[in-house]
């Protein structure tokens, strides 16, 4: 696997969003989409950030603790972010301000990168060194794809067919 390039695994048709969508927005097309993070674009492609399950997560326990402190119990994982039927009361409120935020909110802007002709192995050692689950892809400034644990694993699954 040493010999292998980032382009010979990476995932060219990569689920993205914009740093405007609403963290809704993300949530949804990241469940539909069965993907555990995105690129943040802008509209020419350029690189922003990532937001991933975690980012969103992190952000649900941020307001749960608010929510702990004054009231009796009462989960936001009760409330889906994607229905909006006209409900009331704290946990409908802090859902729709959850869902309301933006993905440039909490997107992740540090990130690490690549290019389609680096070793695997090297993205390999720095997404474990890291504890990311994904790497984009870019080429002049452009991404370009990703590429995920999972795209290795598949690899070496393939091998052994």
């Amino acid at each position: 696997m040493s010999q292998l390039r980032v382009r010979d695994l990476m995932t060219t048709q990569v689920i993205t969003v914009k740093p405007t969508d609403t963290v809704r927005h993300a949530v949804i097309k990241m469940a539909v989409d069965n993907v555990s993070g995105a690129p943040v674009i802008d509209n020419r492609s350029h690189l922003l950030g990532m937001i991933s399950q975690t980012d969103i997560l992190r952000l649900i326990l941020k307001y749960q603790q608010k929510l702990d402190s004054g009231t009796g119990g009462e989960t936001l994982l009760n409330q889906p972010l994607d229905i909006s039927d006209g409900q009331d009361g704290v946990v409908y409120d802090i859902g729709e301000e959850i869902g309301n935020k933006t993905v440039e909110d909490i997107m992740v802007r540090t990130l690490i990168t690549t290019t389609p002709d680096a070793r695997i192995i090297e993205v390999l050692k720095m997404m474990m060194q890291s504890d990311i689950g994904r790497v984009p892809v870019l080429e002049q400034g452009v991404l370009v794809g990703t590429v995920s644990r999972s795209d290795i694993i598949f690899a070496l699954y393939k091998k052994k067919v």
